[in-house]
């Protein structure tokens, strides 16, 4: 991969934006190599939880916006190219989608500024750690247009509406001690190092759980965030009942009791028509 490496180790998927030269920005070969490395880790089942960390400076400063001027072009001239203007972005839309769709939780740890289309990337996580120095902005505004590839609509579920109308309308920048005041960072972390250590101890917590009960849980977490209550808890009795294992529960119990680390059945590699020969 060009934007990216990726490792696998005890579980734990880490996948590391490696152009800090670059400022970790997003051109097309990142939209192309991010989409692949997810659908593969959906896919193959060996990874129980994922983990997204940066080089550099900053973390990423957002789209490759020379992109726009060569290799893409958006033409606003007729209703024929905004209609493909629409697609285009529904297609960036549904890579950052995966990382909330993907069957294992995904940690951001994040240093320097998350910019841009980095904030895009972020809010569709399941964790956010962040270095002291690190800032979030909506840099979109800053040049002339609207965040369109999550931001603004994932980001509401996560702090106070006001905040993401002050940070949407003048692109001011947000610190990581107040986005963990406000609830968007889990915890900060003076440097890097100790921010990657805290954010692979508790992957590492993650991967010791049973895999289909991390999965139901991150359906249930994002179900009831986009639904009432009574809805939720339906939907909860269904997935309980389909999910629901006596082994799990009692290798979880006899593993406490004998102080070691318990051993649960992976999810299942998925195959799809389309992979068939």
């Amino acid at each position: 991969m060009h934007c990216f490496s990726l490792t696998t180790e005890n579980h734990i998927a880490h996948l590391v934006l490696n152009q800090p030269d670059a400022l970790n920005t997003m051109g097309p070969t990142f939209w192309r190599e991010l989409d692949e490395v997810l659908s593969a880790l959906h896919k193959d089942a060996q990874a129980r939880v994922l983990l997204i960390s940066s080089t550099g400076k900053h973390f990423s400063a957002g789209m490759a916006l020379e992109t726009f001027a060569g290799a893409i072009t958006m033409d606003d001239q007729s209703p024929e190219g905004r209609a493909a203007m629409f697609d285009l972005l529904t297609d960036m839309q549904a890579t950052f989608s995966k990382l909330e769709t993907l069957r294992i939780p995904v940690i951001a740890a994040i240093q320097g500024g998350c910019i841009g289309g980095a904030v895009d990337m972020v809010t569709a996580c399941c964790l956010r750690y962040a270095t002291a120095d690190a800032f979030f902005c909506i840099q979109e505004i800053n040049i002339g247009m609207v965040a369109d590839v999550g931001t603004l609509q994932r980001l509401p579920k996560l702090v106070p509406l006001a905040l993401v109308k002050e940070l949407a309308y003048t692109g001011r920048r947000l610190s990581a001690q107040k986005a963990a005041a406000y609830g968007l960072v889990n915890e900060v972390f003076e440097t890097p190092q100790a921010m990657l250590a805290a954010a692979l101890q508790c992957a590492a917590e993650i991967a010791t759980k049973p895999p289909v009960a991390i999965w139901g849980t991150k359906q249930a977490v994002h179900y009831a965030r986009d639904h009432s209550v009574d809805e939720a808890l339906k939907q909860m009795g269904w997935l309980q009942g389909a999910i629901w294992s006596n082994k799990n529960v009692m290798e979880a119990v006899l593993a406490m009791k004998g102080k070691r680390t318990p051993e649960f059945a992976a999810l299942q590699p998925l195959r799809g028509f389309r992979d068939i020969v």
